[in-house]
């Protein structure tokens, strides 16, 4: 009989400890017992038996649709899935398959009623105690935070998380070479008067690697979220978020805000003074406030809804002054900006008109392409 063999572990913790190697060579043994023939082998490591999205899982899927097995041998039915549905709907895959699974610490279930029973049972228990895990989880979280210990998974920009020792919870320490980025990023903003767009060109031009090294550009975005994250002033914050039901398909859950009053506050080590982080948010909302970009809702009638036929990305809204005072307004390809297509050699060359001018009066149309196969002016629009 060729069979393989699954092994899963939740989390990172227990991969570190060997328990997926433990899982491995109690499997292998059982298969060399019963004298089956070992043909694959598949493990998740780190991966949640509360999702059906796992690589190990989706091997094993694949290779009993191909033909390559006969049986699948599991430690117990929680290592298969978590939830008591997601186990019905792998095993009748498999038995579709004709690939039989066969557990080391429960019966099969082929045709006996008590053991298909205790396989359900164990299920729901498993699904039950996943629940319980989360909410100690979550609660312990809490009360951590609460006595001022960093529980968040990622460090701010220019610090780097302490674990915990005999000196103290774990923290935040300043990591200067960032810092100094950062207080550059800021000093530019507020005393330079430099918008978000030329900061980036700064810092691409002076070969500042960006925080996480991901990209090779600094994004407006990025330069965003540093300049409003009142972490630089000492204040991280945990508790801000929380699960919701989606009802959106293919999702299950989604994060929303919560009130404000029930933000958990962190002293973390200062890198930014006060006012100058309130000087930063004082000139960003005097950029929104008189930014031309903030036009009336009917300036753009296809607003969201144009894509570029070329990289089937949303387009931008861009206004434009002509000689004679008129203004023209167009849409182009969000990557025709080398920071959004993240380098110039991924810049958009798509163009493939020009704009027309938003004055009825004007019979003139200006030199500037278009860009994005569908973009139009309000005038063609209507």
């Amino acid at each position: 009989m060729r069979v393989a063999i699954y092994a899963r572990v939740s989390t990172e913790a227990q991969e570190a400890r060997g328990t997926i190697g433990s899982q491995r060579a109690a499997l292998v043994e059982r298969v060399a017992a019963e004298g089956h023939e070992l043909v694959a082998e598949f493990l998740d490591d780190g991966h949640s038996g509360a999702r059906l999205d796992r690589p190990g899982l989706d091997g094993l899927r694949d290779a009993a649709e191909a033909g390559l097995l006969d049986a699948v041998w599991c430690l117990s039915p929680d290592r298969l899935a978590r939830v008591y549905a997601y186990q019905v709907i792998v095993l009748d895959e498999l038995a579709r398959h004709g690939v039989s699974v066969l557990f080391a610490d429960a019966p099969a279930i082929d045709d006996d009623p008590q053991a298909r029973l205790l396989t359900q049972v164990q299920g729901v228990i498993a699904e039950y105690e996943r629940a319980k895990i989360a909410e100690r989880y979550r609660r312990g979280k809490l009360w951590r935070a609460r006595a001022g210990e960093i529980v968040s998974w990622k460090a701010p920009t220019a610090t780097v998380a302490c674990p915990g020792s005999a000196d103290g919870p774990p923290r935040l320490e300043p990591y200067e070479p960032e810092a100094a980025v950062v207080r550059r990023i800021f000093d530019d903003y507020v005393a330079g008067g430099h918008s978000t767009r030329e900061i980036t060109r700064r810092l691409n031009a002076d070969g500042v690697p960006t925080p996480t090294g991901a990209r090779a550009v600094w994004g407006t975005s990025t330069i965003g979220r540093l300049l409003h994250n009142e972490a630089y002033v000492g204040r991280a914050y945990y508790n801000r978020t929380e699960s919701v039901p989606d009802p959106r398909p293919g999702r299950t859950t989604r994060q929303v805000p919560r009130a404000r009053e029930d933000w958990i506050e962190i002293p973390v080590p200062v890198i930014i003074a006060e006012d100058v982080f309130e000087a930063a948010g004082r000139v960003s909302r005097d950029n929104t406030k008189w930014s031309p970009r903030n036009a009336d809702d009917d300036a753009w009638l296809l607003r969201a809804l144009v894509r570029c036929g070329q990289c089937n990305v949303g387009v931008s809204c861009h206004k434009m002054k002509g000689r004679n005072g008129t203004f023209h307004r167009y849409y182009y390809c969000h990557n025709h900006d080398p920071l959004r297509a993240g380098g110039e050699e991924r810049r958009c060359r798509s163009a493939t008109s020009a704009p027309t001018p938003s004055t009825p009066s004007s019979s003139t149309r200006s030199a500037r392409p278009c860009y994005g196969p569908r973009s139009c002016s309000p005038e063609r629009a209507r």
